[in-house]
């Protein structure tokens, strides 16, 4: 079965540090970019970050840049992104997604979300105090 599966959500203080995990099954994980998103409520989806196939191209939006880092783990066969110094404003679902029209691309990733086919459920964060 094909899916993606995050993980790693809860409660963070600002000023905090949290690590979501992206499982991809039922397909080769690390031949597709991967991106993650968030949405809050009554607001639009945003992309959050994305990396390419081989990691050679990482990208993050400016509201994450320096604080957030999206990684591949080869062992465990997951896509991470480590937060730091989250904001409540930050407070979000967070999604991650496959797109399997770049399979084996390695020059980019896509940032625009519409594009990604494969999407979890998402794992909520909630940055309070």
């Amino acid at each position: 079965q094909l899916q993606v599966v995050e993980s790693g959500g809860g409660l963070v203080q600002p000023g905090g540090s949290l690590t979501l995990s992206c499982v991809p099954s039922g397909f080769t994980w690390d031949y597709y970019p991967i991106g993650w998103f968030r949405q809050a409520p009554g607001k639009e989806r945003e992309t959050i970050s994305c990396i390419s196939v081989g990691d050679n191209y990482k990208y993050y939006a400016d509201s994450v840049k320096g604080r957030f880092t999206i990684s591949r783990d080869n062992a465990k066969k997951t896509v991470n992104l480590q937060m730091n110094n989250m904001k409540p404003e930050e407070t979000a679902k967070y999604y991650c997604a496959a797109d399997f029209d770049m399979g084996g691309y390695v020059r980019s990733c896509p940032k625009n979300s519409s594009v990604y086919d494969m999407w979890g459920q998402g794992t909520q964060v909630t940055v309070s105090s």
